[in-house]
């Protein structure tokens, strides 16, 4: 059964390495990386605007593929509660959308950062960085909760894997 889990987060929490460690037990599922559409989906706009769009357009692309019954690993940053309530009017079928707030301080996103942004962007060099200059407004009422400070990747991902076989699309 195709279903989208939607992984939210502060950049660098680890939504897309759990993603792609998913792949290895959902062979078939689509990696939807937020990095990696915006190269050819959207501008880089990163204004509270350019983000709603870019979500959206995220969100149809999860449509289409949930439409043809591929199963969708979407790790987006997705910094406001409207991109995350987008996405859910956009899939229109709760039951196969699933929220998922990969937890994270902002000190160990920080420490995990291999490309430098948050120090760019604590130089000023990065504008509208989740977390620094612009804010990341945490899910009230996610589907499921994955703290990568207190879990290991494999705990991780075996907890999104039973939470979807407890809501049984795996």
């Amino acid at each position: 059964m195709a279903f989208v889990v939607w992984m939210t987060g502060l950049p660098c929490s680890g939504k897309t390495t759990i993603v792609r460690a998913m792949q290895k037990h959902i062979p078939n599922l689509a990696i939807l990386d937020g990095d990696e559409l915006r190269e050819w989906l959207s501008p880089k706009d990163f204004s509270k605007e350019g983000r709603i769009e870019h979500n959206k357009r995220v969100a149809h692309l999860a449509k289409l593929l949930l439409k043809h019954n591929v199963p969708s690993g979407v790790s987006l940053v997705s910094p406001f509660k409207e991109n995350r309530d987008d996405a859910r009017k956009i899939l229109a079928d709760d039951a196969k959308f699933f929220e998922v707030y990969v937890k994270c301080s902002l000190q160990e996103c920080e420490t995990r950062d291999v490309k430098g942004m948050y120090k760019k962007a604590r130089a000023n060099e990065i504008k509208n960085f989740t977390g620094i200059s612009d804010p990341y407004e945490a899910p009230e009422r996610p589907d499921l909760v994955i703290d990568t400070e207190k879990e290991s990747l494999e705990q991780s991902v075996e907890n999104v894997l039973n939470f979807l076989k407890s809501k049984s699309v795996l």
